[in-house]
């Protein structure tokens, strides 16, 4: 079905992601998967053809798009050519900056975003903690009041660029008698005493992303660190989850779509018992249910984008988005790998990385349990 969520101008933006991604990351994927880490030479010439810093206004060196679909533009641009690759930059760019713009003083913006923009500045979020998983209002985190200052004390982990950002927002409770409304976000950058890092996780995919550990000991932050307004974080991320579940969603069908088209393509090239695997009836069959449930859940993505840019997309809807696209991703790529055969269980083949790659999504930016539960109370139930 044609999609009709894109101008011109989109189009275009399109075409300059993709040179980007030609010049830059396809070619040298295996590299930054034996590195596991995406180099900060690619954050640069991110910046340097203006992907990082959409939604920042033009005064702090973005583009100030005010338009979520070129979000969803380089979403899907990036996601085609690696999950891992739209997960970390879809953190910084679409996770992170809105908590940058919208919650920070002028000297604050001041001081990161134009190295936001640039590539110079790194980010990441630090909300998962060792203990807690999806429940964030059962933080453990702490950071107490010490004369003007904030005393940080706590542990995250699963930290997408948790290993080399260079700015890391990180909730903590600071008034615990106040359960999730004693919630507070901080900036702790790169280089602050008692901030250290763990080791790059080893995961099961995505391994171009340096997911990490991070340790707070008696880190001392001046209140200039606080992001937003004390006690409430919860309320501040509450309010930004939907975006970033909506991105989830995005990247799931895109990371899907790609490897989608290279199994059909394959079914028409490879041949079992002196025909094309395509023509069997089973096959023809599945290749038309799988490319059915893409283009039906686009659909509803599709108006999810616009919802969002019109300001009325609700939690519930992106929650809905978010798990269905997951399952979806998640299905369709494994009927791939079974159509690839033996091939596609091997790791030279994209199709066995990319299904590797997409387990997390029904894990990560809240479980597909935890969006059906949100759905659930919705429902009055």
């Amino acid at each position: 079905m044609q999609r009709t969520l894109y101008g011109d101008d989109h189009e275009a933006y399109r075409s300059s992601v993709r040179e980007f991604l030609d010049r830059h990351a396809r070619a040298h994927v295996e590299q930054f998967i034996e590195d596991r880490a995406i180099p900060r030479e690619i954050w640069i010439e991110a910046g340097k053809q203006d992907l990082l810093g959409l939604k920042v206004p033009e005064e702090f060196g973005g583009v100030g798009a005010g338009d979520y679909r070129f979000n969803a533009v380089l979403g899907e641009e990036l996601s085609a050519v690696s999950a891992a690759f739209a997960s970390c930059f879809g953190i910084h760019y679409d996770v992170c900056a809105p908590y940058l713009v919208e919650l920070t003083t002028q000297e604050q913006k001041q001081r990161w975003l134009p190295g936001f923009c640039s590539g110079e500045i790194v980010t990441a979020i630090g909300m998962t903690e060792p203990s807690g998983g999806s429940d964030l209002a059962a933080l453990t985190s702490t950071a107490v009041r010490d004369g003007d200052d904030w005393i940080l004390n706590g542990a995250k982990t699963f930290i997408t660029n948790g290993y080399s950002a260079d700015l890391v927002i990180v909730a903590a409770r600071t008034s615990p008698e106040k359960r999730a409304k004693g919630i507070t976000l901080f900036a702790v950058e790169a280089g602050m005493q008692g901030f250290e890092r763990g080791r790059k996780l080893d995961k099961v995919g995505q391994s171009e992303s340096d997911t990490a550990e991070l340790f707070f000991t008696d880190v001392r932050l001046p209140t200039e660190q606080v992001i937003g307004d004390v006690d409430r974080g919860f309320i501040h991320m509450m309010e930004r989850l939907p975006q970033e579940r909506l991105g989830s969603a995005i990247s799931n069908l895109s990371h899907a779509a790609a490897i989608l088209t290279e199994t059909i393509q394959y079914a028409k090239e490879r041949k079992a018992f002196g025909q094309q695997i395509g023509s069997f009836q089973h096959n023809k069959f599945l290749l038309a249910d799988l490319v059915t449930r893409i283009e039906v859940t686009q659909a509803y993505v599709d108006q999810g984008v616009l919802a969002h840019n019109a300001g009325t997309l609700s939690a519930v809807d992106a929650a809905k988005a978010k798990w269905w696209s997951a399952q979806v991703q998640n299905d369709v790529l494994d009927h791939c790998v079974q159509l690839y055969g033996g091939y596609g269980y091997m790791n030279e083949y994209r199709v066995a990385r990319a299904w590797r790659d997409a387990r997390v999504t029904k894990i990560w930016a809240g479980s597909n349990e935890i969006m059906k539960e949100l759905i659930g109370r919705d429902l009055g139930l």
